[in-house]
């Protein structure tokens, strides 16, 4: 197992910019070379001792001495944002609460559709694995507001403040 003491023969971590540098000549890399790569996933990872490790855990290990107990989230949703400030460590559920849109949404609002056969908009939140219907709808703003009631209700705005409601 990678340990702190480790890491830092190796690498500097900065936890404002989120980067790691080299330490130390290593291959075609010299000396403050940024290290990493980004993965299939968008996130960088960086090979560290003949293992491939998520930049992000090591940033948290880098800082804390310790491996993190659980995922580690990117409270802004920028996989390649390593800034140790915007790390924090969640559970499965926080973390996949905190995600971008998806891609195919057409409404412009996580959990809003629009229903051509009702003719009206849908809201819905996913808890625990169950998705939950919060309601039919004339105008889109009023399945936005009992989208965002709903969210509050079930903890998503851990770490956000909300005035509107």
């Amino acid at each position: 197992m990678t340990t702190q003491e480790r890491l830092k023969e190796i690498y500097s971590y900065d936890s404002e910019s989120g980067l790691f540098t080299f330490n130390v000549k290593r291959g075609p890399m010299r000396v403050g070379d940024v290290a990493g790569t980004i993965n299939k996933g968008g996130y960088i990872q960086i090979n560290f001792d003949g293992k491939i490790y998520v930049a992000h855990r090591l940033a948290w290990l880098y800082v804390t001495g310790e491996w993190p107990d659980g995922w580690i989230d990117h409270k802004d949703t920028v996989r390649t944002n390593n800034r140790f400030d915007n790390l924090r460590v969640v559970t499965p559920t926080v973390s996949n609460r905190n995600r971008n849109m998806n891609k195919r949404n057409t409404s412009g609002t996580t959990g809003i559709s629009w229903n051509k056969k009702e003719s009206k908009w849908q809201a819905y939140i996913c808890v625990d694995s169950r998705m939950i219907n919060l309601g039919w709808f004339e105008h889109k703003e009023d399945a936005i507001l009992a989208r965002m009631t709903a969210e509050k209700k079930y903890g998503y705005w851990v770490d956000k403040v909300f005035d509107q409601l």
